[in-house]
């Protein structure tokens, strides 16, 4: 087929910055454009911020040439293709425009042969500024509608269909982007143009699986013979014309899509051809649906999938870089698979980012991480005039059509923290009536659309949610729905809080750290290392975030003695918060059935709730979630009035385990070990110890308990202290003795180590880390990452004692 590129390299202009004329390359940012060639600092290094907030007060221009051949001119329609176009961009082709988009999140598609000579073309893009357009739709609206201004630094970005974190958040930086994020498509259409697929499952009682394919075809009366390929059928049939052809494959003995943790996430390849042109996917063959029964506790929020309840383990996904450009393929890949090492099973596409690239989903299907999938509003309220909505139509009926075709998605929910975002602002308060009508004008047709085009999947309306029509309060109401708790970072409440709800899922809650000394030093000069210094605050977005991180210091933990021994701790700190959660929720299964912690990932280098580092590096919680989520646990809990220790099964076999508890006291003594062999069925909760009362409770802070335990390839392990206030346990001053050997670092301490984490200044991660050593029993790690000898010589070993 004859063809043209359009990706690859532009020219970028700006009509207030005459003296800026720079290659840009498609799909990208102008801001990524503006780096590459210098014109700018690095926004993410040290207060630069502030230095580059220029470029949101410009309009961008992008330009380029392309050439022609004849045989294009002579085809019936050239189409042009083009997706997460950000925002407002007019587009012109010899000098004549030919499209207009105002949708980031929607497809535009237009034919435009009209346009084209023979020989060399021009295209220019036009980016109009966004926050003038905010400032002029406010004025236009019958009502105010209030902005998420706690987050966003440029006003009535609610008003426009953009990645709501551009302009700030709570953990990100205010970066104006522009730009095309996908590659431009362009298909040039002679007597035949394959348009899509779509399919559907029928699942039948023997277990088998008739695939429904929907093929869309345009063509004049000719007839075309279009071939569906599956699992070795092939089937075809002739085109009389355009319009759908419907195509069925029967799989008889079907291998089942599982999350991770269940099984394999099998998939299989999909093809539709026609002459030379073929459209080819990956399938996963599943069954899911969401159970919410009523119970004795409230209502079930339960996702299950091929039959099976599924334990849903995971956290939530902000976009990958503030800079769209930096998107590729490797880091999607890197994130994802963390997630799937820390044994997580499910994300949750939050509503302020975007809906994501082809290559996250596809990623998700490979790795069996169910996508619990927000529409894009979040924490603002938002319009429901006919203009508004019919905008937001134009994009579900773009993105879930697309998205709905990856076995990954499990959830389509309405928005992350609307409901409640009428009880922030003083007109909705003041208000409630009628700010309440305008959001279920706007979420009950979302729910509209979105249910026209997949009735397989449930629609929730809002997260946190009780329900249908359920205007309650998700934050504290922990009976049924999904839930958000955040009393313990915004309420100052201790982590004990968490042991005293029992959400049915809870879907956000979180606790900051500070980045890694490795991570800090990328982006805050050595002068500034102090937490308070103007540069590390500048990389501090939540306005009370380092005062809530340093009093928590001083309510569980003895005062730390540096900067360096300050980010450790807020590490500590992050990970034995978010433990605390985990392990309440798994020892009380099947009550809960879900926990999404805030958040994965970073979209620059901050202080922040994520367990992923901007660079990809894991923070200790990303080391405990390993632990906490591991397909078998073992739990302490005291929620049955006496210390227990719970054996959890998520698989859906069951397991034999061979464990050891020891109690052991703070020299290093191990004053008594419990054997415990137990075979538990699959998803189960079994107590397999208690402590006695022949145990003296007045010994408990003398020592903790440790317990170990293999399960197939796997070491499971868990340590319990009398109290989450480690500062009054009398532990002892201990020393670790490091020795490295090609990519294995063995620890040997001469006491107990709490806490022991491993980190270096070279990408990689390490086996384990943030661990509890038991006194003289060495432990050796591997590093997994290329450069040893960067990491031998960069290696730091932090433990508690030593903070």
């Amino acid at each position: 087929m004859a063809h043209f590129e359009l990706n690859g390299l532009w020219q970028l202009t700006s009509p207030q910055r005459p003296d800026i004329d720079i290659v840009m390359t498609l799909p990208g940012d102008n801001v990524s454009a503006l780096l590459q060639a210098e014109l700018i600092p690095n926004p993410y290094f040290a207060d630069n911020e502030a230095k580059v907030r220029w470029i949101e007060q410009c309009d961008w221009h992008i330009s380029r040439q392309f050439e022609v051949e004849a045989s294009v001119l002579s085809a019936k329609q050239v189409w042009m293709t083009l997706t997460r176009v950000d925002t407002l961009a007019t587009f012109f082709i010899n000098d004549e425009q030919v499209l207009t988009c105002s949708n980031m999140f929607a497809q535009q598609r237009v034919d435009i042969k009209p346009y084209l000579t023979h020989g060399t073309n021009t295209i220019r893009v036009e980016f109009a500024r966004v926050d003038l357009e905010g400032e002029e739709r406010a004025k236009n609206l019958p009502f105010p509608i209030p902005s998420a201004m706690g987050n966003n630094q440029i006003p009535h970005m609610n008003l426009i269909r953009k990645t709501q974190c551009h302009s700030g958040w709570d953990w990100g930086i205010c970066l104006m982007v522009s730009g095309i994020y996908d590659p431009i498509q362009i298909d040039v259409v002679n007597e035949l143009w394959l348009k899509g697929f779509s399919t559907e499952q029928n699942w039948q009682a023997d277990g088998s699986v008739i695939v429904d394919v929907l093929v869309e075809v345009e063509t004049e009366n000719q007839s075309h013979e279009v071939f569906v390929e599956l699992d070795g059928m092939t089937q075809s049939m002739h085109t009389e014309g355009s319009g759908h052809y419907h195509f069925q494959c029967h799989v008889l003995e079907p291998l089942l899509w599982w999350p991770a943790g269940y099984g394999e996430a099998n998939l299989y390849k999909i093809s539709v051809s026609c002459g030379e042109q073929k459209l080819s996917r990956k399938l996963g063959l599943r069954q899911l649906s969401l159970n919410n029964q009523a119970d004795e506790h409230g209502s079930a929020m339960e996702f299950v999938v091929n039959g099976v309840p599924i334990n849903a383990k995971g956290a939530n996904w902000i976009p990958v870089d503030a800079m769209p450009g930096r998107e590729c393929d490797g880091r999607y890949r890197n994130l994802l698979q963390s997630a799937v090492d820390a044994n997580m099973n499910m994300i949750r596409v939050w509503g302020g980012g975007q809906y994501e690239s082809e290559t996250f989903y596809s990623l998700c299907d490979e790795l069996g991480l169910l996508v619990w999938q927000d529409m894009m509003f979040a924490c603002s309220l938002y319009p429901s005039d006919d203009a508004f909505l019919k905008d937001v139509e134009q994009e579900l009926r773009f993105q879930i059509p697309r998205l709905k075709e990856h076995p990954s998605i499990a959830l389509w929910c309405g928005d992350n923290e609307v409901i409640g975002a009428i009880g922030w602002y003083d007109e909705s308060k003041h208000n409630k009536v009628k700010y309440t009508v305008n959001y279920d004008r706007l979420n009950r047709m979302v729910e509209q659309v979105i249910g026209q085009q997949d009735d397989s999947r449930r629609f929730w309306p809002s997260s946190p949610c009780n329900g249908e029509l359920d205007f309650g309060d998700a934050w504290h109401d922990d009976s049924k729905g999904d839930m958000h708790f955040w009393d313990v970072w915004h309420s100052g409440k201790s982590f004990n809080a968490y042991l005293n709800i029992n959400p049915r899922f809870c879907s956000e809650f979180g606790f900051q750290s500070w980045p890694s000394f490795a991570e800090t030093k990328q982006f805050v000069p050595e002068q500034d290392w102090n937490v308070t210094s103007p540069t590390f605050e500048q990389h501090q977005k939540n306005p009370r975030g380092n005062s809530i991180i340093t009093e928590m210091f001083t309510r569980y933990f003895r005062f730390p003695s540096g900067f360096e021994q300050m980010l450790y701790l807020s590490q500590v700190q992050q990970a034995v918060a978010i433990k605390t959660a985990c392990d309440h929720w798994r020892a009380i299964s099947p009550v809960c059935r879900g926990m999404l912690y805030w958040q994965l990932n970073d979209n620059w280098p901050v202080s922040s709730w994520s367990s992923l580092e901007y660079s990809g590096r894991w923070k200790q919680l990303h080391y405990h979630a390993k632990r906490f989520f591991a397909p078998q646990y073992l739990v302490f809990s005291e929620h049955t009035g006496k210390l227990s220790l719970h054996l959890l099964n998520d698989a859906k076999d069951s397991v034999d385990v061979s464990a050891q508890l020891h109690w052991v006291n703070w020299q290093g003594e191990v004053k008594q070990t419990w054997p415990l062999e137990h075979s538990v069925s699959s998803d189960s909760n079994t107590v397999i110890w208690q402590l006695d009362e022949s145990f003296d409770s007045s010994e408990l802070k003398s020592g903790f308990f440790y317990v170990e335990a293999q399960v197939a390839q796997d070491k499971i392990t868990n340590t319990w202290f009398s109290s989450h206030e480690l500062k009054t346990l009398p532990m002892e001053r201990t020393k670790i003795e490091v020795t490295i050997e090609t990519n294995k670092v063995t620890l040997v301490a001469d006491k107990p180590a709490f806490f022991v984490h491993l980190e270096c200044d070279t990408d990689g991660k390490f086996s384990d880390s943030s661990l509890t050593l038991l006194a003289n029993k060495p432990v050796t790690i591997e590093f997994l990452g290329s450069d040893l000898n960067a990491m031998a010589t960069s290696l730091r070993v932090y433990h508690l004692m030593q903070s």
